[in-house]
């Protein structure tokens, strides 16, 4: 019965982390929308070259931080919670009265 409790608690943890690292979707399409379009306003006025750069890589910057994110919490999902679920699993199980 635990070695099945065990195994939902592994499947979860593993299923958690892959949603989470979908995370990386997003700053992806919206880095790449953000590039498009600063090649264009540069394209139409190359003299603002350097404001349109420098503000376009802050703004992937901040959009790159959801990536890392979602990164850790699949990291932490991954090394770190299956252990601390289960010996709180064990815990309980060990408390229960006989």
């Amino acid at each position: 019965m635990i070695e099945l409790a065990i195994g939902i608690i592994l499947g979860c943890c593993a299923l958690g982390a892959g949603i989470a690292l979908i995370a990386g979707i997003g700053p992806g399409i919206g880095e790449g929308n953000a590039v498009a379009k600063a090649c264009e306003a540069i394209g139409r006025q190359p003299e603002s070259k350097g404001a349109v750069t420098s503000t376009m890589i802050m703004g992937c910057a901040v959009a790159e931080t959801t990536g890392i994110y979602g990164l850790v919490v699949g990291i932490l999902l991954i090394f770190v919670a299956p252990n601390s679920f289960v010996n709180i699993l064990l815990n309980a199980v060990s408390n229960l009265p006989k």
